[in-house]
């Protein structure tokens, strides 16, 4: 098999880094949901679980669960069974949840126990920071894939790009 390209031997020791901190970049979107969950007092806006119960198995915290919905959300993984598979290989998830893994149950779960406080705290975001940085991203990431709302033709879809990076680098 001299012709053919061979893989690593998987009983191989590698040389990965030791911290998933450093296969993110600092300017990754993860990081950026991480600071956007942890900047609010989920019990008042209504997210059950926020205090750990007594007895029986320990459960999620609520904020870990938001963010892999959230993440989700922006990378278009609505399915629970896919959301569990993708905590568990994606280095953004394991980095974003501390490598846990909530199985699917838990996750559909957390959907419909907490369907309004997540739709309550979407109207918190709306009212205090109507530009955040994670509308930013999300609007370049549509800008980047031709959907923002000049991108009908060539000239204009370029118009707008050098507008949005001159208001960014300003």
């Amino acid at each position: 098999m001299k012709r053919f390209v061979e893989g690593v031997d998987r009983g191989q020791a590698t040389l990965f880094p030791e911290f998933l901190d450093d296969w993110i970049d600092k300017d990754n979107p993860v990081r950026v949901i991480d600071a956007f969950v942890d900047a609010f007092e989920l019990a008042e806006l209504g997210f059950e679980g926020t205090e750990p119960a007594e007895t029986g198995r320990p459960s999620y915290h609520p904020s870990a669960l938001l963010k892999l919905y959230i993440y989700g959300y922006l990378n278009r993984v609505q399915s629970s069974r896919r959301l569990e598979r993708e905590a568990g290989r994606n280095v953004e998830m394991m980095w974003l949840l501390g490598r846990l893994v909530p199985d699917h149950k838990t996750i559909a779960d957390f959907r419909k126990d907490n369907g309004r406080a997540i739709r309550r705290r979407q109207q918190v975001q709306s009212r205090e920071q109507p530009r955040s940085e994670l509308h930013a991203r999300d609007e370049a990431r549509r800008e980047s894939r031709g959907h923002a709302p000049a991108a009908r033709d060539s000239r204009a879809s370029l118009r707008y790009i050098k507008a949005w990076r001159a208001r960014r680098t300003s």
